[in-house]
């Protein structure tokens, strides 16, 4: 048997030395990773621009670069290490680190949607994207030097060359509903299937078609050929519904009128001339005409023309109370 060894007390301050040389060594380890993908980044792009949500190979240069900045500013870094980064071309301006982040942010958002005509509400990588793209699109939202304000176009456009559709002449509501139904074609739906009620992320695209087709002729000539290379087209005029008085008359009505007799032309006669055979008046006459007995007839009222049968001599017709003459054979 081994004779048991005494084991000595653990030395605190020999922990605490071995901890902290863990702790540096292996902050000591991801600097030099960093600087290392900083300077590959470099020799192949010629700048040090790194977009926050670029790799290099598996190591995550853009967000240590960001953090490096970060350190810069809270005056956490050493005058060694940022002589070392500034060598390699870093830029410690905060605005611009700001846009970088942003701009991941705005990549994102594009490779989920398709464009970068956001709403404002919208959110990517835990920014608020489409308010930062609301901002940038003000005038000046660039920022006041010229040269930067260029590059950070440039770097939008490449995204999304319709970044900004206000300086196209429309809004970026109409841009982003325009982007989603170019999807939907490209996807393989055919034009007459987008109808009010179809969506893409929450957007009604169908009932944004119809309204174009109606308003088609508001547009500008730039949507109208961007519409038209879709197949879009203005909207055909609906037809007036046939009002009744054009409405085909049907057999009972046409022998109706028919039967119906005309006005006389002539202006003398109290009555109303009908077919040879007779002669009508709105209301049956006192006294028969023609009969020779000179007795009277009373007159028709209202009541009487509904419930009261005529004598053989006299007809309702319609309107009119008609002598009938039969010829003598």
């Amino acid at each position: 048997m081994t004779p048991n060894r005494r084991i000595a007390p653990r030395d605190p301050v020999l922990i605490a030395k071995w901890i902290s040389y863990r702790v540096i060594n292996t902050e000591r380890q991801d600097w030099r990773r960093g600087v290392e993908a900083a300077y590959r980044y470099r020799l192949r792009e010629e700048h040090l621009e790194v977009p926050y949500e670029h790799a290099e190979g598996a190591y995550p240069l853009g967000r240590w670069l960001s953090d490096q900045r970060r350190a810069y500013r809270a005056g956490q870094m050493s005058g060694e290490r940022a002589g070392e980064l500034e060598e390699l071309g870093i830029v410690w301006d905060t605005a611009d680190a700001g846009f970088a982040e942003n701009l991941a942010a705005a990549r994102a958002y594009f490779e989920l949607h398709g464009t970068l005509a956001a709403p404002r509400h919208a959110t990517a990588l835990d920014k608020a994207v489409g308010q930062w793209l609301t901002n940038i699109r003000r005038p000046g939202g660039l920022g006041k030097d010229p040269g930067r304000a260029e590059r950070r176009a440039a770097a939008l456009a490449a995204i999304d060359k319709d970044w900004n559709p206000m300086t196209l002449g429309w809004t970026v509501d109409w841009q982003r509903h325009y982007a989603y139904l170019a999807q939907f074609l490209a996807g393989g739906a055919r034009l007459v299937d987008v109808v009010p009620g179809v969506t893409r992320h929450g957007e009604d695209v169908g009932r944004w078609l119809v309204t174009q087709q109606r308003d088609f002729s508001k547009l500008n000539v730039e949507q109208k050929r961007r519409l038209g290379e879709l197949g879009v087209k203005k909207a055909a005029r609906a037809r007036k519904a046939p009002t009744k008085a054009a409405a085909v008359a049907g057999p009972a009505t046409r022998s109706k009128r028919a039967s119906r007799p005309s006005r006389s032309t002539s202006r003398g006669k109290a009555g109303f001339q009908g077919a040879a055979s007779s002669k009508c008046w709105p209301t049956a006459p006192n006294t028969a005409p023609g009969s020779g007995s000179g007795t009277p007839k009373p007159a028709a009222t209202a009541s009487t023309r509904r419930s009261s049968q005529p004598s053989p001599s006299w007809v309702w017709s319609g309107p009119l109370w008609c002598e009938e003459r039969l010829a003598v054979s």
